[in-house]
């Protein structure tokens, strides 16, 4: 209901991020900030049950487990089955666990977590997803777009929990990548207080190394073309303008 008041004020522009920002404690039912618009926030203490997010529409969640749990969160589920289901934008931190099914047909949203189960990023199209933990079997099948950073300190996601059919899995290299997942990670730890964030972080330049990229073909590929025709335009307008150059040159 407020996100569908905001959307009637303001448009899908929503509002500027963080002016309505609403803190909860205990335990959501289902669908916990569903459709939620750009410019709200909204904060759990607690944990929360499935289809968190759903449709997330540039508003932004952040849920973490009680701050005098004793158990490690990133062992632990914080929220349930099919979380993220067709976001589309918006930000995500969860501190602790996802059950199956997570960020399915995301096209838009950023989200990180500490571990998901099965089928994780399951046909997802765009935005960006980090795993600070384990994930389940089947993850990214039928993954298009978008990327995924996934901590793999014992090797088992790269051999046997990833569906490899339509994506590759490859080190962090590229400046770009690296500058992304640290403010994430950095963003995810200053709003849910992680334990594992502030581990990886304190030993950032050894456990880059634990990071796998899961970069879809496709996406892959209308990149490179996107680049290879950026590359091609500049080429040309650098030619259009060495005669003009020359003819300034006499000119003068």
């Amino acid at each position: 209901m407020l996100s569908g008041e905001v959307t009637r004020r303001y448009g899908s522009k929503g509002l500027p991020d963080d002016t309505i920002r609403i803190s909860f404690n205990g335990s959501a039912g289902q669908s916990f900030g569903a459709f939620l618009a750009k410019g709200i926030t909204l904060t759990l203490e607690g944990d929360a049950n499935d289809y968190v997010g759903k449709g997330l529409s540039g508003g932004k969640l952040i849920v973490y487990p009680p701050r005098g749990a004793s158990f490690p969160p990133e062992e632990n589920i914080l929220i349930g089955n099919t979380v993220l289901y067709g976001a589309t934008s918006g930000e995500a931190y969860f501190n602790g666990m996802a059950g199956e099914r997570f960020a399915v047909r995301n096209s838009g949203a950023v989200a990180v977590v500490e571990g998901v189960g099965d089928h994780g990023c399951e046909y997802m199209t765009n935005g960006t997803v980090v795993v600070l933990g384990r994930t389940g079997r089947n993850f990214a099948a039928g993954m298009s777009g978008g990327i995924a950073y996934v901590f793999d300190p014992t090797g088992e996601f790269v051999r046997v929990r990833c569906n490899r059919a339509g994506v590759d899995l490859e080190p962090l290299f590229e400046r770009e990548d690296i500058l992304l997942l640290e403010t994430l990670i950095r963003k995810h730890v200053a709003y849910t207080d992680s334990p594992l964030g502030k581990r990886i972080l304190a030993d950032w330049s050894q456990m880059l190394r634990h990071f796998v990229k899961v970069f879809p073909h496709e996406y892959k590929r209308v990149l490179s073309a996107a680049a290879a025709a950026e590359r091609t335009s500049a080429n040309a307008i650098a030619a259009h303008s060495e005669p003009v150059l020359a003819v300034r040159e006499r000119v003068r």
